[in-house]
């Protein structure tokens, strides 16, 4: 349960401490008093939305602290989030907000252990549930009527939601793949057919060597000239070692130089050098002579291989030019066609492999709804009963409601279309309830809700905003009764206008505002005197907010003022019949022990009051 809250610069909010207790904890006030004030500061600690209005004038930050009490289910939780127990063995959610230019950042804690937005609803959920003002007109609204049943059906509902749920993403998964399979099958089929004559013309082109264009190009050339290198080697051969026309060849005169050589070698053996050159030289041009002897007689004239490879040649320009530029960029497309080609044909699943994946995705999520469906059948019979039973204390005695289940398209929450229906009056025919329900109707329809939830939900605390708006007299005692019902369970935080209501409460608060001059009484006294003087307001005038825990004459006065607007003898008799009367309801129900609440000042001093300014 919620044992304090420490509110500091938060909307009109300057500082608060204000500590409750188990049962009934009611909060009173004029409307505008700043009640809702503190409902918002609990609903920002534990992650709510908030803006930068919720901040203080004049102030850079907020800071709020809700303090639980700890039971097994929530040690449970902190474990898992890795977060140790402070010493008190309490449970501390904190959230700062802080003024930014435009915006607002916010940093939320769990005993002083940064959490994110995921993990503080996930604490939320397990430490109180806020019914605020206007959740009456959500109501009537199917999405939420259909996240009620599934709540009142507890894990075993939840759990197959999410089995729905993973299988309707499956099947939007297989149908989406077989949505574009479908939509770019013709573009397949286009680009099956290119690659096809692509792939086609690159094997028969037979690429195997990237250089086989330049080695071609040189032997047309060969080819081509074959008459004039037959001709032309025959002249080096005659040049360089046998001439027909009676003119020395080279190695004619090389030969006679090594004569001449080996001559004067016999008078001077210096020249051993210069015969050795004369002699290498010889041997070299003879070789050279017998080669391109060799390679005139090799040359013929070869017209059909010369066609071969001018066409071959034509073959492979055109190659290039279509897949090129280059011979070796020819041969690299050609193997990426082919890889191309075995994903179009082969390498994917096929059109009828995905209509059969999304036939059979189909069939699971059906046979999923289908058990989820029954599922809520079960749980709606349970939720009509229960909810019948608790609005009849509720001045609802013919009430008649049913949670119709129709069939609707498969979503990731089930195949159902959920409808609340609700008759008030007997021989009316079963309605809408958003279409029946009056506002006090909606009110204590919303109430026997939360009843019925929190015989199946272990939260701790229940916060209800003005859940009594639109009834009054035998209505508003049947809805004090009630929640004094539920605080035998839970611990009961309320905001209410009705005097009915308040006198039952175990604590009740008054909330109130009011103006203030923090400078002190004499500044503000001149202050005052020449701000008048000059026509306008005093300075430093700031709104404070006070809570206070009534006693017993307190209650008295509060109740007769709620009730008749003023504190006279016929309004305190009015409440201490109140008070009487919630006493004798009390005492026909097993209460339990009930601990004092007060508002604790930051300085630990007793007191009933605690002013905030903002």
């Amino acid at each position: 349960m919620l044992i304090a809250l420490q509110i500091e610069n938060f909307a009109l909010v300057d500082q608060l401490d204000l500590e409750l207790g188990t049962g009934l904890n009611v909060l009173t006030g004029e409307t505008g008093a700043g009640k809702s004030i503190i409902l918002d500061a609990l609903d920002a600690a534990l992650g709510g939305k908030v803006s930068s209005r919720a901040i203080r004038t004049g102030a850079e930050r907020a800071l709020i602290e809700a303090t639980f009490d700890l039971n097994p289910s929530l040690i449970a939780w902190l474990s898992e989030q890795q977060i140790e127990l402070v010493d008190d063995m309490s449970l501390v959610c904190s959230r700062e907000v802080i003024a930014g230019r435009g915006n607002v950042r916010s940093r939320s804690r769990v005993n002083g252990v940064l959490v994110n937005k995921q993990q503080m609803e996930s604490l939320r959920d397990r430490l109180l549930e806020i019914t605020a003002q206007g959740q009456t007109m959500q109501l009537g609204q199917p999405n939420l009527q259909r996240e009620w049943l599934d709540g009142f059906g507890g894990v075993k509902l939840m759990r197959q939601r999410e089995v729905v749920a993973a299988a309707y993403q499956a099947m939007q998964q297989a149908l989406q793949a077989l949505e574009k399979r479908r939509q770019f099958e013709q573009q397949r089929l286009q680009q099956l057919d290119l690659f096809e004559y692509q792939a086609k013309e690159l094997i028969a082109a037979n690429l195997t060597e990237a250089d086989e264009l330049e080695q071609l190009e040189q032997e047309r050339q060969r080819l081509s000239h074959s008459v004039e290198l037959q001709q032309q080697s025959y002249r080096v051969y005659q040049a360089l070692y046998q001439n027909d026309h009676g003119a020395f060849a080279c190695a004619d005169l090389l030969g006679a130089a090594e004569s001449l050589l080996i001559e004067m070698m016999r008078y001077d053996p210096q020249l051993q050098a210069v015969l050795d050159m004369v002699t290498d030289a010889l041997a070299q041009v003879e070789e050279a002579g017998r080669q391109i002897n060799m390679y005139g007689e090799s040359l013929e004239t070869d017209p059909e291989r010369l066609q071969s490879v001018e066409e071959r040649i034509v073959q492979l320009k055109q190659i290039c030019r279509k897949y090129g530029p280059t011979l070796a960029e020819a041969i690299a497309y050609s193997q990426q066609v082919q890889r191309e080609l075995e994903q179009l044909s082969g390498g994917g699943l096929s059109l009828e492999t995905l209509e059969q994946n999304y036939e059979e995705a189909q069939a699971k999520l059906d046979q999923a709804c289908a058990k989820l469906t029954e599922l809520r059948q079960a749980t709606a019979r349970q939720l009509e009963a229960l909810l019948v039973k608790e609005l009849k204390p509720l001045a609802m005695d013919k009430v008649q409601f049913k949670v119709d289940i129709s069939p609707c398209p498969p979503t990731a929450t089930g195949a159902d279309r959920i409808s609340f229906l609700f008759s008030p009056n007997p021989g009316e025919p079963l309605q809408p309830l958003a279409e029946t329900a009056s506002g006090g109707e909606m009110s204590r329809f919303l109430l026997a809700l939360k009843a019925c939830f929190s015989q199946v939900d272990a939260v701790g605390t229940m916060v209800f905003d003005e859940v009594d708006v639109g009834v009054s007299g035998r209505v508003a005692q049947a809805i004090a009764e009630k929640l004094h019902q539920l605080s035998q369970q839970h611990q009961v935080l309320c905001v209410t206008h009705q005097p009915i209501i308040a006198a039952m409460a175990d604590s009740h608060f008054r909330v109130d505002k009011q103006v203030i001059d923090p400078a002190g009484t004499k500044k503000r006294g001149k202050a005052k005197a020449a701000a008048e003087a000059n026509g306008k307001e005093a300075p430093d005038v700031r709104t404070v907010v006070r809570v206070a825990l009534l006693g017993p004459q307190e209650r008295r006065e509060e109740l007769a003022q709620i009730a008749g607007g003023k504190s006279d003898q016929e309004a305190i008799a009015f409440a201490d019949s109140l008070l009487t009367q919630a006493a004798n309801a009390r005492s026909t129900a097993r209460e339990p022990t009930h601990a004092p609440a007060k508002i604790a000042a930051k300085s630990k001093a007793t007191t009933k009051t605690r002013a905030v300014s903002s």
